[in-house]
């Protein structure tokens, strides 16, 4: 069995596991990803959304780095970009060789064009999505970077308000309140969006800054599990954002 096969067998069962029964035609597309680009849904190269495949930056930074990338030159450009107003716009170049003149990406975000769970750092987004388009230029990429996606959602509610008040343990005779365990509603949240346990617990654990949800408080866990509200509206934006954490499922018990 040829390498492209076993990556195709392995992206076709695990993407069953993970998004069901999907039609011929969204199979016959992973196909074509998996054997053309040695594409990976296990390290989370890609991601099925609205009944498309769209690439992540991780896999297309594997794809350069196969391909032998000479270089990427990134540039924030100035005269488009407003710092106060969170608006970035960058270039990329990307080189396949010494000898290469370049393909050109531009990226741009801001406020209204990415999802609330990245407000505040707009100007990365802008960087990756302009390294992103000028790594599918250079590689011929024709499916669109999940970071490229742009978010319209209603902002999720802040959980700095739930920060201030006094900490309290998940465990142990406080963490039941009113009778409704803040462990329940997370399970609950997993179970209503069919979302991955393992990564939304490490979504959970980076969220709440601690090393393990043992160690979070009822509060913290509660702002996160507000995010429930947020994932009914982008629900997108979320899985994107789970997809981040493939990596590090094993710590986030």
């Amino acid at each position: 069995m040829t390498r492209a096969t076993t990556e195709w067998n392995r992206n076709a069962r695990l993407a069953k596991e993970r998004w069901g029964r999907l039609p011929r035609t969204v199979l016959t597309a992973l196909r074509e990803l998996s054997e053309q680009y040695r594409l990976s849904v296990v390290l989370g190269d890609m991601l099925y959304l609205n009944e498309r495949w769209y690439v992540s930056h991780a896999g297309l930074l594997r794809i350069a780095q196969r391909r032998k990338c000479y270089g990427i030159d990134v540039e924030c450009l100035g005269e488009f970009s407003d710092p106060a107003a969170k608006l970035w716009v960058f270039k990329a170049t990307v080189f396949k060789s010494d000898v290469c003149k370049g393909f050109v990406g531009y990226g741009d975000a801001d406020p209204s064009n990415v999802s609330p769970l990245v407000h505040g750092a707009e100007m990365r987004v802008a960087e990756t999505r302009a390294v992103n388009r000028a790594l599918r230029k250079a590689y011929g990429i024709g499916i669109c970077s999940v970071e490229e996606i742009g978010s319209f959602a209603e902002p999720a509610p802040s959980s700095r308000e739930a920060k201030k008040l006094p900490p309290q343990p998940v465990n142990g005779n406080n963490g039941n309140y009113g009778g409704f365990k803040v462990r329940d509603g997370l399970c609950q949240l997993i179970r209503q969006h069919q979302l991955d346990a393992n990564l939304v617990k490490a979504y959970a654990v980076d969220f709440c800054g601690t090393k393990s949800l043992r160690e979070a408080t009822r509060e913290q866990v509660e702002a996160f599990v507000a995010l429930a509200d947020w994932a009914e509206k982008d629900r997108n934006a979320l899985l994107c954002q789970l997809n981040s954490y493939l990596g590090n499922k094993e710590g986030a018990a």
